[in-house]
């Protein structure tokens, strides 16, 4: 219910969110308690558990009614929960029709409705920053389309690619995870009533009808309840994890391209040492993979949170409380950084060229080996290649003019064009523009 250590004055402007954390924060959750019993006053009454008028009254007065979620945390610390301190203030100012509030509900059904209101919220802002940093991610892969690059795998020079693939594959978990939000917040966002047990037993036949008449005043899909069915909640917690993931991948490459060895990109402002002048510290990537690891962190509580004991497990429900509001903080804290640094991004392409260099064209290796494939034996194209990049090594020249000098190579292509940079650059552009094209599609 609170977003707790991204508060801090310290840490807040680095690793939180000003907006995310007045979406999730306690007074609007107290507010969209407030909205849901009046939203409940309003279904009862147009089910007839209570008098229409006294709905009206019920609902016009809820309209204009503040709590302070202050004055409401004694009574959490008393019942566990925060609905029976509200119920009692809210009934205080109310007169006569206060004895109609909180008609057939249950604790439970006013948190749930609650949180889902500001989930809803929170959703539509997480929803528009993914959309802007794809948006942003397409645009820097398309300038660096033609950027070549030594693409690595398990931290080694594997073969050249341009630097907008490296670009479009951070994309590419955001692009799946912008196609499943639509899913995901069909699930989320459901009303919630089952009253004391999960049967709604308190409002008899009504109950059906009134799940659907309150779902309808808080524009929630009707569903049956949900207390201790937590699986919407596990997924939203997964979305949250996955969008975090995507984000580290990219910024940890970025931490990479940035070493001061490397030095083949570099993204954000920096950061300055307190002790050395020539420092310029990746603060925004360090601050994404931080926030992404804590958000990893977080997700096994909601785990632990799905099991709950009986009809109401005041001990799990409550690690929802603790864990939810601070992954969605971390995520929008995160996307934040990740525009930030997808939109100062820029390349050293000087650099980028000197690393496939620096091998005398081994990143050619692969290109060449099957090439050769075409005139002889893969084992023996293989074989030949290591021996032209044991000539090119030796006599400080390229692998294309080592692949011209040996036996078995000399003549069988015109190897400055088969090794060309362009002829490396086309299959990058059409796997770049393949992942780009499932964004819509998926």
């Amino acid at each position: 219910m609170t977003p707790g250590p991204f508060d801090s004055a310290l840490l807040g402007p680095l690793l939180g969110d000003a907006q995310a954390a007045e979406t999730l924060s306690e007074a609007r959750f107290v507010a969209h308690m407030i909205t849901v019993e009046a939203a409940l006053a309003r279904a009862c009454g147009a089910v007839g558990l209570i008098p229409q008028d006294v709905a009206a009254r019920l609902s016009d007065a809820l309209a204009q009614t503040h709590v302070d979620p202050r004055d409401l945390g004694a009574g959490t610390a008393a019942a566990g929960v925060p609905v029976p301190a509200l119920v009692k203030q809210l009934q205080a100012g109310l007169g006569p029709d206060g004895q109609f509030l909180h008609w057939g509900a249950t604790s439970q059904d006013i948190v749930d409705c609650a949180h889902v209101l500001q989930w809803r919220d929170m959703l539509d802002m997480l929803a528009v920053r993914v959309g802007q940093l794809l948006d942003a991610l397409q645009h820097a892969s398309d300038t660096h389309s033609d950027t070549l690059m030594a693409g690595r795998t398990r931290s080694q020079v594997a073969t050249p690619i341009s630097f907008g693939l490296r670009i479009a594959t951070w994309a590419q978990p955001l692009i799946a995870l912008e196609a499943a939000l639509p899913d995901m917040r069909a699930r989320l966002l459901r009303v919630q009533f089952g009253g004391a047990s999960g049967s709604a037993s308190a409002v008899g036949v009504h109950g059906a009808a009134l799940s659907a008449a309150l779902a309808h005043e808080l524009g929630l899909a009707d569903a049956p309840c949900w207390h201790t069915d937590r699986m919407a909640i596990m997924a939203l917690g997964g979305w949250l994890a996955g969008v975090s993931a995507a984000l580290a991948k990219a910024a940890r490459d970025l931490v990479t391209l940035g070493r001061s060895e490397i030095a083949e990109a570099r993204a954000g402002t920096g950061g300055g040492s307190s002790t050395m002048p020539q420092k310029s510290n990746p603060v925004g990537a360090e601050a994404v993979i931080t926030l992404a690891d804590w958000t990893a962190c977080l997700q096994p509580a909601l785990t632990r949170a799905a099991s709950p004991l009986e009809e109401r497990d005041g001990a799990a429900w409550a690690l929802e409380w603790l864990a939810l509001p601070q992954m969605g903080v971390a995520t929008a804290a995160a996307l934040r950084h990740a525009l930030d640094l997808t939109t100062s991004l820029t390349a050293d392409p000087a650099r980028m060229a000197a690393q496939l260099d620096a091998g005398h064209g081994a990143a050619l290796a692969e290109a060449a080996s099957f090439a050769l494939a075409a005139h002889m034996p893969r084992p023996d194209a293989q074989n030949l290649v290591k021996d032209a990049l044991a000539r090119a090594k030796a006599d400080d020249i390229t692998l294309p003019q080592a692949l011209d000098l040996i036996d078995g190579s000399r003549g069988l292509a015109n190897w400055s064009v088969e090794l060309s940079v362009q002829a490396q650059l086309a299959a990058s552009e059409t796997m770049r523009r393949r992942i780009f094209a499932q964004r819509g599609k998926i």
